[in-house]
């Protein structure tokens, strides 16, 4: 293959990023400036590549006017802002989509409480009458709201208002995308519910608090009908709700409702104990996945009066998930049983499962999975998680993993605090680190006491340059090749 002309290779790794993502126009297009400017004045793009630029200002890059940059973002925050009540959805999808970049990548806590009213105003009429892409951006947003106002008063008002409606999205996603998921599990869970006729040979399953709609497909009278929402709305409203409780919620009857929504949601996908596990279908593995997490997160601050009872109930069924087509799915499932592990340890030290054995000769197999139809990345991922848990259970301790930003280091030493921190970068992305440094909520939530003031000399400073990282890559991987040369080919030994 001809070697590429020097000047027009690609920089290895892409582009660089800032704390806030690239414009996508200026990303994909390969027209001149002059073009990716007049292109850049679209909704979609228009906040991304600003933040960008004030989180370079922000670590310390050559800032001309800080205050006049922090106006012109709350300007343009401003246009979001009234976009949401347009009566075009693309344009509330782009607005949606800015905003949540923006809350993602800065912290704006006076702007939002000047506009908290009419944020919750607009995201509730998202919510309603959106579809789809515009409901799950509406979720992410209002999870980010909670996490930039924080736990008083103002953003328990935030989530109390809200709640009910998330709860009311999540549980009809949860009874209609697939039918047939729905009708094998309660038929292998409960005696059959009623059937009501409702036209044209349609009728209505009802069980509990829901009400699965069932009728027959064009042409196809044996099939059942799929919700017209999309999978997608289901799973942020999932992690909304779960993030929105655990800051905001006060309350313990929240906390306990909130678990109880979840818990509805993942638990149809297993049998009651010993019995086997009903297909689920592979559209609804993300909904899945996003309740369990969901649910391990309040587990995290939920009381030990509580847990005892969610031990009881959940801990025989959870290993059900670990034979799931889904490796995000069978991942959450065994750090949740990892977590369950770590709560009962805490109520009880001399814990003991009674399905101990089989329980970990399931975990024994996913850490050592080396089935080919599978693919690699999927399975070195998997088995690195597998091993760590089966660990644990095993009684040996949660492996500690460090994480860097800035001048700081946090430390996540237990299961509880690694399904935290995954939980907010989840939502937050590549502006996990400016919130870990600047953000009250999650310095007060992983113990890294006040914000450290530092001006920019000292952050430049402190900055390693480009060529200070070479030297001390190409000594490690010398220090590396060294020691692993010492056991590599050793047949002459052997023999």
């Amino acid at each position: 293959m001809p070697r590429a002309r020097k000047g027009s290779a690609p920089r290895k790794g892409g582009q660089r990023r800032g704390a806030g993502a690239r414009s996508r126009t200026q990303a994909d297009s390969g027209s001149s400036e002059d073009e990716a400017v007049s292109e850049a004045r679209s909704t979609t793009s228009e906040c991304p590549s600003l933040l960008s630029t004030a989180a370079e200002d922000s670590l310390g890059g050559d800032a001309v006017d800080e205050q006049g940059q922090q106006e012109d973002l709350e300007e343009k925050l401003k246009e979001y802002v009234d976009c949401l009540t347009d009566k075009s959805a693309k344009t509330r999808q782009g607005a949606l989509e800015s905003l949540r970049l923006a809350l993602a990548s800065r912290l704006l806590p006076d702007f939002l409480l000047e506009r908290r009213l009419t944020l919750a105003d607009a995201l509730e009429k998202c919510l309603k009458k959106g579809k789809g892409e515009e409901q799950a951006l509406a979720a992410a947003v209002l999870g980010l709201l909670c996490v930039q106002l924080g736990p008083g008063p103002k953003g328990e008002e935030l989530f109390h208002s809200l709640q009910p409606l998330l709860v009311s999205v999540l549980s009809d996603g949860t009874a209609c995308p697939a039918a047939r998921l729905h009708v094998s599990v309660l038929c292998s869970v409960t005696p059959f519910p009623p059937l009501i006729p409702k036209g044209r040979g349609g009728f209505h399953l009802l069980s509990g608090s829901f009400t699965l709609r069932v009728s027959p497909v064009a042409g196809n009278p044996g099939s059942l009908s799929n919700h017209s929402v999309a999978l997608p709305s289901f799973q942020q409203c999932a992690s909304a709700l779960g993030l929105g409780c655990y800051v905001a919620a006060a309350d313990v009857q929240d906390l306990v409702s909130c678990l109880n929504c979840l818990e509805s949601v993942f638990s149809r996908s297993c049998g009651m104990g010993g019995s086997t596990a009903p297909v689920v279908p592979a559209s609804l593995h993300g909904l899945l996945c996003a309740a369990l997490q969901a649910w391990a997160l309040l587990l995290t601050v939920c009381p030990s009066t509580h847990i005892s009872h969610i031990l009881d109930r959940q801990l025989p069924r959870l290993p059900q998930l670990l034979s799931s087509e889904s490796v995000n799915l069978r991942i959450a499932a065994g750090e949740t049983i990892a977590l369950l592990f770590e709560l009962a340890r805490d109520l009880e030290e001399d814990f003991i499962y009674e399905d101990m054995e089989a329980l970990c000769n399931a975990l024994r197999t996913l850490a050592t999975d080396s089935n080919k139809y599978r693919a690699k990345a999927d399975r070195r991922r998997q088995r690195s998680t597998f091993r760590a848990v089966l660990h644990f259970v095993e009684g040996g301790e949660c492996e500690e993993e460090s994480v860097r930003f800035g001048l700081e280091v946090l430390y996540v030493d237990s299961w509880a605090r690694r399904r935290i921190y995954a939980a907010f970068k989840d939502v937050l992305g590549s502006g996990m680190h400016h919130h870990l440094q600047n953000n009250e909520l999650l310095r007060d939530i992983f113990g890294l006491g006040p914000v450290l003031v530092l001006d920019a000399t000292a952050l430049k400073a402190c900055k390693i340059s480009r060529f200070e990282k070479h030297l001390y890559n190409a000594a490690a991987f010398k220090a590396r090749t060294k020691a692993r040369s010492r056991v590599r080919d050793k047949r002459a030994d052997i023999l």
